[in-house]
């Protein structure tokens, strides 16, 4: 009954009807609810709408097929990109002897802006040592539009912590965990792919790339294999070959800021998230500790074109934490916004940010990247009997797209909503940092931050959140000593994304 009331509430599309349905279904008193949410122009492309056509889009045989070459080789499988995702595939491809596996990077000592977090659950599974884990957070300190401070980590336990790494770091280790399992690396940059039709599964891909080998100018050189994996992130050169489709993407930027040993004592075991439309318009701001420095930035998909203001504001609140500080590194990135239209097409592939596996509302990519990679991988092991079948497209829908979406399906759904309810704007966001003053809250963030699934079961906690939810929106809306959102004109991707 409650249910129903609150799908009687949202039959317009306002603002109101939005945070009803979107507090609502964070209680679990919508079972669904995507399916009740308001369209027209103003909605973002539903994750669930993505991932039906990528299942619907299936040709050609749905069984795998023997794999036939007349020169005698193995079974070929191409990884392009050498971060997370295709270093964890790659991993994974090498270890079976029936197939000979390539790991395309261009930089190998690549320094992509990110965050850095990944969860504890990606440390025990993956098997990331100690040495490459540059901070072990165990508290974050959430900063409202209006100064208000609450730190979260009490519900915590001893040995439980965020860890904090460098991309460069990261990727260097897992990627050369693939090629000591024998994954022959290609220092080299894939320029073209000649795409077999797709009902041809004897054809093989043809990649065209320039060959660095560690020098300046690059060698133009090709490779047959009968399988790709593009891991090469949101620029991805595998996804427009293969005709994935297009997503809406946000940019990241980051400053890593070298500050005093005084200062940096302050971030030992503690990151900040700053949240307010001076940071960002849709997304928020941080200040993450790294091994001798703190990574600062931010991120926005509706404003790109004023991230530099942004960023400059979001050194402005981090204030003398940061202040005197040296920049010694500016990084910029897409992030991708939801997961592409198509994922899989024939005997290609995607995985990581090239697949659109970034969740909303944290940005979060790291762990989804190198699961991604290694489900492909192993998916593709397993139906390849050992390199005598090639896997179809029916195949690889059937596992590795099904088995990654009824696992993190409904990670990214919540964070969806979350995003669209609490980063609006200024008395949303306010309520948000609200919101993480409750014990219950912060438990069911962490744990489903650092173990990866959905937490929270307590109908009577659910009903509470929700009823705390709704009054500090509408506590927050009346409130006249918020600052208002500051107002630019980009009205194509507004429309997208709010």
């Amino acid at each position: 009954n409650l249910s129903s009331k609150f799908v009687a509430l949202t039959t317009e599309d306002s603002m109101f009807s939005r945070t009803l349905l979107a507090a609502a279904a964070l209680a679990g008193l919508v079972a669904d609810a995507e399916a009740f949410m308001p369209t027209g122009p103003a909605t973002l492309p539903s994750i669930q709408s993505a991932r039906i056509n990528a299942r619907s889009s299936t040709v050609g045989p749905v069984m795998a097929v023997p794999f036939k070459n007349d020169e005698g080789r193995k079974m070929r499988v191409a990884v392009v990109g050498g971060g997370p995702s295709g270093a964890c595939a790659a991993e994974i491809l090498a270890q079976e002897k029936g197939i000979e596996t390539y790991i395309f990077e261009r930089k190998m000592d690549n320094i992509k802006p990110c965050g850095g977090a990944i969860p504890l659950c990606m440390i025990d599974e993956f098997k990331i040592p100690t040495d490459v884990i540059d901070r072990k957070v165990r508290k974050m300190l959430m900063i409202s539009p209006t100064g208000k401070e609450v730190p979260i980590g009490q519900t915590l336990a001893d040995d439980e912590y965020i860890g904090m790494v460098r991309r460069e770091i990261l990727d260097g280790f897992l990627r050369n965990r693939a090629i000591d399992f024998g994954a022959e690396a290609i220092n080299g940059l894939v320029t073209k792919i000649d795409v077999p039709a797709k009902d041809d599964m004897e054809t093989p891909y043809k990649i065209h790339y320039s060959n660095y080998n560690g020098k300046k100018v690059g060698t133009p050189e090709t490779l047959e294999v009968d399988m790709v994996i593009g891991g090469d992130g949101a620029n991805s050169r595998v996804a427009k070959e293969m005709d994935s489709g297009e997503y809406n993407y946000a940019i990241a930027f980051q400053e890593r800021i070298k500050i005093s040993d005084e200062q940096m004592s302050f971030y030992e075991e503690l990151a900040e998230m700053y949240v307010g439309d001076d940071v960002s318009p849709d997304f928020y701001g941080w200040v993450f500790p790294k091994y001798d420095h703190v990574g600062v930035g931010t991120g926005t998909v509706i404003n790109r074109p004023a991230i530099k203001e942004y960023q400059n504001a979001i050194r402005e609140r981090a204030g003398k934490k940061i202040e005197g500080g040296k920049i010694i590194k500016i990084e910029a990135h897409p992030i991708p916004e939801h997961m592409r239209p198509r994922r899989v097409n024939n005997r290609a592939m995607l995985v990581g940010d090239a697949a659109g596996y970034v969740t909303k509302c944290s940005g979060e990519g790291i762990y989804f990247a190198a699961k991604s990679g290694r489900m492909a991988a192993e998916a593709v092991v397993k139906l390849s009997q050992g390199g005598k079948m090639v896997p179809t497209q029916a195949d690889m829908e059937k596992t590795y797209i099904r088995d990654f979406d009824k696992a993190y399906g409904p990670t990214y759904t919540v964070l969806d909503i979350l995003q669209q309810l609490f980063y609006t704007n200024n008395p949303a966001r306010e309520s948000f940092v609200e919101m993480c003053e409750s014990e219950y809250v912060q438990q069911v963030t962490f744990d489903s931050y650092l173990y990866k699934k959905v937490q929270g079961n307590d109908p009577v906690s659910d009903i509470k959140l929700l009823a705390n939810t709704v009054s500090s929106l509408v506590k927050n809306n009346l409130r006249g000593d918020l600052p208002k959102d500051r107002t630019f004109y980009n009205p194509v991707e507004s429309l997208q994304r709010l």
